[in-house]
């Protein structure tokens, strides 16, 4: 049957267009920002200034591709295969560790390598688990409280991921599964009590793994003060403040940055809002800031508007991802945090972040059609 213009519109309109403006927004701010600051870079490895720039335009159509696909689905088709959905990023992960096809990159082994592209299998990972933890706290209601049956299984399962990361070495992808099972166990019901105790073990496990790690060892203490040894561990820090603090109020204007020349370090990738902040200045930082609160705001209110409990921490689980990987980017950038190689959804260059944080805001979108009346 043919849709009528008016049908159309009103269908557009039950998804959360506020959001939908808000992931267009970032993406778009991100697409001119990767032109600005990886082209120097590209034209020094592939002889093409726009190499980076084109690619990343092909993973954003991917990106939204993706984001079309998860918004029209039937959420039925995602929680069936929950576990199916476990393994294969547990397979993923294992598969960076013991694989051929796996990139290493600064010691680590955190990509597989897929023809021209590259995969991180930590993206889907992140997925998997709010797919897991959704559909067990929404079936466990009646034993959420208790420690063997609401507590324990939750986090075996987020371990035995953190493990495998761990194995790559990835420390960040770590801690970033560990905060989203915190904030789902919080709004999944698990007692305060239980989360605490975890939250313990969780920081006397993370100081043992710095104290045993020299590497680790330097990157904690390079970001206490980076300019200590700035010619060294505390280099890529050092830099990102310099872009942030010289950009002022409006910035030196768009592709007039100088820290992308060579001086700071993944200017296209983890670092990209030290070139905001330097070419942008505090307005661009302000915007960017400005729509991940947007993001949030949405997700809350497609969250508590849900029928499910099931669709409820589904939606709050996608937009923690989004959310978690712009305040961790965000803290290493501006050296509130130690370095950890989280890139700005959205923003940063790079298709397997920027497809996985479409995929989020595609469920997000599918479930801002079922809002209660």
């Amino acid at each position: 049957m043919k849709i009528t213009q008016r049908e159309a519109a009103k269908q557009f309109m039950n998804y959360d267009v506020i959001l939908l403006g808000a992931v267009i927004s970032l993406a778009s701010l991100g697409l001119i920002m990767v032109l600005s600051a990886s082209g120097i870079m590209a034209e020094k490895v592939y002889g093409d200034k726009y190499a980076l720039f084109w690619k990343q335009v092909l993973f954003m159509v991917a990106g939204f591709t993706v984001l079309i696909f998860a918004a029209r689905a039937n959420m039925g088709f995602f929680y069936r295969n929950t576990y199916i959905w476990l393994l294969m990023a547990a397979g993923l992960l294992i598969l960076t560790i013991f694989s051929p096809f796996s990139t290493t990159a600064g010691g680590a082994s955190r990509w597989l390598r897929l023809g021209p592209f590259s995969v991180q299998p930590l993206e889907a990972a992140k997925i998997a688990l709010v797919f897991y933890l959704s559909y067990f706290f929404a079936n466990k209601q009646e034993l959420v409280r208790t420690f063997s049956v609401g507590f324990l299984p939750p986090i075996l399962m987020t371990g035995a991921l953190c493990f495998l990361l761990l194995l790559q070495p990835d420390f960040g992808g770590a801690v970033f599964l560990s905060a989203l099972l915190f904030l789902m166990c919080l709004v999944g019901g698990t007692r305060i009590i239980f989360l605490a105790s975890a939250g313990m073990l969780a920081l006397v496990s993370a100081a043992l793994l710095v104290v045993n790690s020299p590497y680790r060892f330097r990157r904690v203490f390079s970001f206490l003060d980076p300019f200590k040894d700035a010619q060294n561990s505390g280099y890529q820090l050092v830099q990102s403040l310099y872009g942030l603090g010289s950009g002022g109020w409006m910035g030196q204007g768009l592709g007039e940055g100088k820290q992308k020349l060579f001086f700071l370090p993944e200017a296209h990738n983890d670092f990209i809002m030290s070139v905001i902040g330097e070419e942008l200045g505090f307005i661009g930082i302000s915007l960017v800031i400005i729509l991940i609160g947007v993001v949030l705001w949405r997700t809350v209110m497609i969250s508590i508007r849900q029928e499910s409990m099931h669709d409820r921490i589904t939606a709050f689980g996608m937009g923690s991802i989004i959310i978690i990987g712009g305040l961790l980017n965000m803290g290493v950038v501006m050296g509130a945090i130690p370095p950890k190689g989280v890139p700005m959804p959205f923003i940063s260059y790079g298709g397997s972040h920027l497809v996985a944080g479409f995929f989020c805001a595609g469920v997000l979108l599918n479930l801002s059609r079922k809002v209660k009346a």
